[in-house]
């Protein structure tokens, strides 16, 4: 467990909001405006309910990967990676009037993420459209 890193103490919703990503490229946020950062939300077209439902069962369904918190409108999950422990923060926040769900992802230690954030985000978006 040497590199899990302490949880942030900056996570959750504020004012409608995820934490903003840090100036290191180990970050992904839909509510991102820089480049480097930015990926777009997921989108449902279901109920809300049946949105954070269908979320929720694909995260339990990725490997090394525990639900911290859980709301009706707010998913928060620690991923593990396998080879060193290293732990990632992912936050998922619905957004009922938009048909959206919010995403952050972002590495606790370290700089470069070599893109996993990204690709962890794009590989749950496909299993969830």
């Amino acid at each position: 467990m040497v590199f899990a890193g302490k949880r942030p103490n900056n996570l959750g919703i504020s004012n409608g909001k995820l934490a903003s990503c840090p100036n290191s490229p180990n970050c992904v946020s839909s509510q991102s405006r820089d480049a480097s950062h930015q990926i777009a939300p997921l989108i449902f077209t279901s109920t809300p309910e049946q949105a954070i439902t269908n979320l929720k069962q694909i995260i339990e369904s990725l490997p090394r990967t525990k639900i911290i918190t859980e709301s009706k409108d707010y998913l928060y999950a620690e991923f593990k990676s396998a080879l060193l422990g290293f732990v990632d923060d992912v936050e998922f926040y619905l957004d009922r009037t938009a048909n959206l769900i919010h995403v952050r992802s972002a590495s606790r230690l370290g700089q470069s993420d070599l893109g996993v954030n990204r690709k962890r985000i794009e590989t749950i978006r496909a299993k969830f459209q």
